[in-house]
């Protein structure tokens, strides 16, 4: 009676107590499940009259009325849970599973076992498990009609752990599943037809990770030395260019020195730190340095405390990067001759010698209003406001920019005949100066002049190691609310 998929489900069940069919159609599954005395009662349940109307029929038809509950419900908004041992969610798509899901999470008993069939988005519904902080008991790939289906068992957990993306697409099928394998080739194929889509549009950084996430579907992820990923990074962005004043490096090891997972960040706050362990990171590269100045003492909240506590190694990579050619100020150059017709080769702006420079001047082709620079930096940098000195109007051609906070630099920028200057972090006295002298200054926030570089340290990363796990922040967000 049932297909294979139901008939999966079905065997999962455990029968120990009363079983809740979500979604139940013609209520078939439940039909099996009463006459087979794997259980004695039922709640079938949908959102809709209609195949509540179909399954009245079928438990009718064999005369298990009596067992069978039949509840309209929005997902288990009006199911009755006291007593149900087994909840089977089938035929739905992976967001609305665990929409449903996520909906009900403060109201379910914690000894209830989730047999659930999706049939899209299935690394959306494993991640979103976690988040609810259940875990993946089982996952099962069964075939048919020439498709393959996941089904997933989940449980209550009392650990908090969250999947990376590529976690979320490998699953949690057993290393002897034929089937599951063939599903992570069909997934490495979908995965490498998003590569090579994104790599004829022109993002190479979406390119290589899709490329990546791809491999890691056939062989899984892989141990990789931190000196190795160390000595990388110092090939692309030199510690010994940092300034000074800098802190820049290895400042935090782990306990074996290698690791698995890698997450990038712009900062190393306690939010951080919180995902990489969950995780399961064993090291967070970062902009910013977790240590800057000196310290007399470390309390239990302070980042690096966080770090050796977890046994998380930190790589903090700070001006060396903000003046490497694929660093921040390289990663602005890139996307402003990606939006703009810039004319001519970019001039180096604040020039440290040995060919070194922090920041680049650009020339358009002909003047714009000052307005129109900005809607496209908001595009560029993804941010949603913007402040600028002076008026709309102005028109700007000759543009200087320096990422994070360069608001210092305004001065060299007037020495070197710019017409608007963008940086981050710009402070009250530069602001009076600016309006003085008639001159656009753009300020698109510290963060978002600097974030932009991760997407492109994950390339450098995944195509120099592709079985490594390389995971961009969740939490790595603008520190600041507006309101």
């Amino acid at each position: 009676m049932l297909d294979i998929r139901l008939q999966t489900c079905f065997d999962l069940v455990g029968g120990e107590g009363i079983v809740c069919d979500v979604g139940t159609d013609h209520a078939l599954l439940a039909a099996e499940l009463i006459r087979s005395g794997k259980c004695g009662r039922v709640i079938a349940s949908d959102i809709k009259e209609g195949p509540l109307d179909s399954a009245r029929r079928t438990v009718e038809k064999y005369g298990i009325a009596d067992k069978v509950e039949l509840v309209l419900s929005d997902g288990l908004a009006n199911v009755p849970l006291d007593g149900v041992s087994d909840v089977v969610i089938a035929g739905m798509g992976g967001e609305t599973i665990a929409e449903i899901i996520g909906n009900s999470t403060a109201d379910k008993p914690d000894n209830i076992k989730f047999i659930l069939q999706p049939m899209t988005k299935v690394e959306h519904l494993r991640k979103k498990l976690y988040e609810y902080q259940y875990e993946i008991t089982g996952e099962y790939a069964v075939e048919d009609k020439d498709k393959i289906y996941v089904i997933i068992t989940a449980e209550r957990s009392a650990d908090w752990k969250q999947l990376t993306e590529s976690d979320a697409l490998y699953g949690f099928f057993d290393d002897n599943d034929e089937l599951g394998k063939k599903y992570r080739s069909h997934e490495k194929e979908r995965l490498e037809k998003i590569s090579a889509s994104l790599k004829s549009a022109g993002d190479i950084n979406g390119s290589q990770h899709y490329a990546a996430l791809a491999q890691k579907m056939e062989s899984g992820g892989d141990i990789v030395e931190i000196a190795d990923i160390y000595r990388f990074l110092d090939s692309l962005y030199p510690f010994s260019l940092q300034e000074k004043w800098d802190n820049s490096g290895l400042l935090v090891e782990n306990y074996d020195m290698k690791c698995s997972k890698v997450v990038l960040s712009l900062d190393i706050t306690n939010k951080v730190i919180d995902e990489a362990f969950e995780k399961g990171a064993e090291l967070i590269i970062s902009h910013h340095p977790v240590i800057f100045e000196a310290r007399k003492r470390i309390t239990r909240n302070d980042p690096v405390f966080r770090l050796i506590e977890r046994e998380i190694a930190a790589i903090c990579m700070h001006t060396d990067l903000d003046i490497a050619a694929g660093g921040t100020n390289g990663v602005i150059l890139e996307k402003l001759s990606e939006n703009l017709k810039l004319a001519g080769e970019p001039e180096p702006f604040e020039e440290l010698g040995c060919g070194r420079s922090l920041g680049w001047i650009v020339e358009l082709p002909e003047k714009i209003s000052a307005e129109e620079l900005v809607v496209g930096l908001k595009e560029i940098f993804g941010c949603e406001y913007v402040r600028m000195s002076g008026e709309k109007q102005w028109k700007v051609r000759r543009i200087a920019f320096c990422s994070g906070s360069g608001g210092s630099e305004l001065e060299l920028a007037l020495e070197k005949g710019c017409d608007a200057y963008i940086t981050g972090d710009v402070k009250y006295d530069v602001w009076i100066g600016a309006n003085n002298r008639g001159f656009t200054l753009i300020d698109c926030g510290h963060f978002h002049t600097e974030n932009l570089v991760l997407p492109e340290i994950r390339r450098a990363l995944e195509e120099k190691f592709p079985q490594l796990d390389v995971e961009i922040a969740e939490s790595s967000v603008d520190p600041c609310v507006y309101v």
